[in-house]
């Protein structure tokens, strides 16, 4: 019927647009399953929503809220009780429907799905399951399905979640733990973090029954981990607070990621929040910070000048990126032999990427490299050449100690170092290789 129809829509318009500030959406890491066995959808594994996977695939979740209604009054919070915004909700039905049309359009290729708090905690994480359920179970659906689960609802219905997810996730929301408590008073990172806790053990149990010999097909328990995502900005927090907090994150429920959220003012926002966003530049730099923590071997503690107790003092600078910035502050360390230093130092050099480093290291076992050959592996010879010894290569005296370095290594913009480095890239005068030697 057209009159159905349109509502629908205007569900999904509305559904689908609330969705959008939970950023923990990625597939990644998940078991690789297709449908040679029967049953709809498939997933390789890697992805992330609305985003690019690391082979380059652009990758497709239907995200969506199963409601916008909440009992929940969130400061930070544009679903908040008292918010004044247009409310929808999807039936279990519904939501099934659209999954399933979607991906038979070839539109996507699973579902990201979250939900306002409606009744209780319980009810609404049943219905959220509900629909998992009759995906996976009544219609043999094999696509990818992330969950964004409620802490406070039955531990039981979490562990069911974890049968038909692929990957679970609970919002620690703020930094802080008296952040959340001001400005999200019915929620309680006590309980956050117990509910991580749980999915932890039954990550572990399910691990563990893999590793073990036995003709048994193990448990399935959410095969791509548990996950969470942090506010940003909405509080006092300076970002070795957060940074901590993530090392915590990591340390006690093995997460596979923390999401940073820059936070966005709302309408008839609280006066505790803030009236302006943080520049966006503060999230990309936590997201690099936080890739030098899980993949580079840096502490939270040494990332930041400052410790979290250091107000202004323990944030990130917004110019460069933290790699830069360490190696900045610790010239004494430097330069490094690309030839003999160890994986663990040349991960510390700016302009070196792990993937890099390992070819490095490869390579180096069966040749003497010159900085031209981190040419022919696209790494940018301006930004390494200053920390780096190599055959044929010695930066200059004193150039390490020059007062004006970080503005020469300094990209043009925040994000310019994301930007693809050519077959053949341009060195600025002071760091042609004749100009670096002594």
């Amino acid at each position: 019927m057209p009159g159905t129809r349109m509502d629908l829509r205007r569900k999904l318009e509305i559904l689908a647009d609330a969705a959008k500030y939970d950023a923990s959406c990625a597939s990644s890491g998940t078991e690789k399953r297709d449908s040679l066995d029967g049953g709809l959808g498939s997933t390789e594994g890697m992805g992330i929503c609305h985003a690019y996977a690391p082979d380059g695939r652009c990758i497709s979740l239907l995200k969506v809220l199963l409601t916008n209604a909440c009992v929940y009054d969130c400061a930070y919070c544009i679903n908040r009780a008292a918010s004044n915004v247009p409310r929808a909700r999807f039936t279990v039905e519904e939501l099934v429907g659209l999954t399933l049309d979607f991906y038979r359009r070839n539109y996507i290729e699973g579902l990201f799905l979250s939900s306002g708090i409606i009744r209780s905690p319980d009810y609404t994480m049943e219905q959220i399951v509900r629909v998992a359920r009759e995906l996976r179970l009544t219609h043999g659906f094999k696509g990818y399905i992330h969950l964004k689960t409620i802490p406070d609802a039955d531990p039981a219905l979490l562990a069911e979640a974890g049968t038909h997810a692929d990957r679970l996730s609970i919002n620690i929301e703020l930094p802080r733990a008296e952040s959340l408590a001001a400005l999200a008073p019915e929620k309680e990172a006590g309980s956050i973090r117990r509910a991580m806790g749980r999915l932890r053990l039954r990550l572990d149990e399910a691990e563990a029954a893999r590793a073990a010999p036995s003709r048994a097909a193990p448990p399935r328990f959410a095969p791509a981990g548990q996950s969470t995502q942090m506010i940003v900005g909405a509080d006092a927090s300076n970002d070795a607070q957060v940074l901590a907090t993530s090392a915590g994150l990591y340390g006690s429920y093995r997460l596979r990621r923390v999401y940073y959220s820059a936070y966005s003012p709302i309408p008839d926002a609280s006066a505790a929040l803030p009236p302006v966003a943080p520049p966006l530049v503060r999230e990309h730099r936590l997201y690099q910070a936080d890739w030098l923590m899980r993949f580079y071997g840096f502490g939270a503690g040494e990332i930041v000048a400052g410790g979290p107790e250091d107000g202004a003092a323990g944030m990130l600078e917004l110019d460069i990126d933290p790699k830069l910035s360490w190696a900045l502050r610790h010239r004494h360390r430097f330069p490094v032999d690309l030839n003999r230093a160890d994986r663990e130092l040349l991960l510390r050099v700016p302009g070196l990427g792990a993937k890099t480093v390992e070819r490095i290291v490869a390579a180096r076992r069966h040749r003497t490299l010159r900085l031209e050959d981190l040419a022919r592996l696209r790494v940018p010879l301006r930004k390494v050449a200053p920390f780096l010894l190599a055959a044929g290569h010695r930066p200059r005296a004193g150039l390490l100690d020059r007062g004006d370095l970080r503005a020469l290594l300094a990209p043009a913009s925040g994000f310019g170092e994301g930007v693809a480095q050519p077959a053949r890239p341009t060195q600025l005068p002071l760091f042609a290789p004749e100009a670096m030697r002594a």
